[in-house]
């Protein structure tokens, strides 16, 4: 997933200092990221892999040296569309982490997987296949890093929103009670980051981010400066909850917030109450 939203950035930032590998099944944009970074004097290769194919992933691992860090932000990360194709969702989430979990192993990798809350009391498929992976990566001592919602990043509300000004659209709205936690692509990089400095393994990281927001009223803001702007009136329609989604989402479990320490911004989640005592 290193030609996404998160991936991408996560790249500029890391390629400034080492040399960089970066994995996608998006030909376009990984070649666009690589040449980019070339440009720069970056040390950056870029191959269209996917995930999901262990023997194409491996000859990656093989050609010079070993990865010392692999991070693995490639999923299915859409909701509704994962209820309709469920079992894309387990030949990516589950199945894509088995191998990259795989071949950390085989090759002396450290692994940082990218996680969600929808992991947290999960009863969508996708939230449920990122809770296998996130446990996969767990028992295999590795770490995960559990996101909230990330503004701007591909496919997720700001983006919609903007098109839809563009276009002298409505913003589309399931439910007024609707919220979420909302973090930057920033913060999700430096999340990414603090866990590769930290160093811990069968952990889980995730950001403070303070009390959940309505989507309504983030939608009123983006409306408010629009017509300040423009004198454009943007409505709102409501469209009704859709199939997997849930009205409120939780960072972590009661369980998890007991086996949890809290650094800076972040908080460091446990398995197991004796083994947070053992690490501090």
């Amino acid at each position: 997933g290193g030609a996404g939203s998160i991936g991408s950035e996560l790249v500029r930032q890391l390629a400034q200092n080492n040399k960089i590998i970066v994995l996608d099944i998006d030909e376009t944009r990984m070649f666009d990221l690589v040449e980019e970074l070339r440009l720069e004097g970056k040390d950056v290769n870029g191959y269209v892999i996917d995930v999901c194919d262990k023997e194409s992933l491996e000859r990656v691992f093989c050609e010079g040296s070993y990865p010392d860090i692999v991070i693995n932000a490639a999923a299915r990360k859409h909701v509704t569309p994962m209820e309709d194709t469920p079992m894309e969702a387990v030949h990516v989430n589950i199945g894509g982490t088995y191998n990259a979990i795989c071949l950390c192993k085989k090759y002396k990798s450290k692994l940082i997987h990218i996680s969600t809350d929808k992991v947290v009391a999960s009863d969508c498929i996708m939230g449920a296949t990122k809770k296998v992976a996130e446990i996969m990566v767990r028992n295999a001592g590795y770490t995960s890093v559990r996101f909230g919602n990330v503004l701007g990043s591909r496919g997720s509300f700001l983006p919609i929103v903007q098109k839809r000004i563009e276009e002298n659209k409505s913003i589309p709205i399931t439910d007024e009670r609707m919220e979420r936690y909302w973090m930057t692509i920033q913060e999700a990089v430096t999340l990414i980051i603090e866990a590769i400095v930290d160093g811990l393994e069968g952990v889980v990281y995730t950001l403070d981010m303070g009390k959940p927001i309505k989507v309504i009223d983030i939608a009123k803001r983006i409306i408010e400066d629009v017509r300040k702007e423009t004198g454009k009136e943007i409505p709102i329609e409501f469209i009704g909850i859709r199939p997997g989604e849930k009205l409120s989402e939780k960072l972590m479990t009661e369980e998890e917030k007991e086996n949890s320490i809290k650094k800076n911004r972040f908080w460091i989640l446990y398995a197991e109450k004796g083994k947070r005592e053992i690490m501090q």
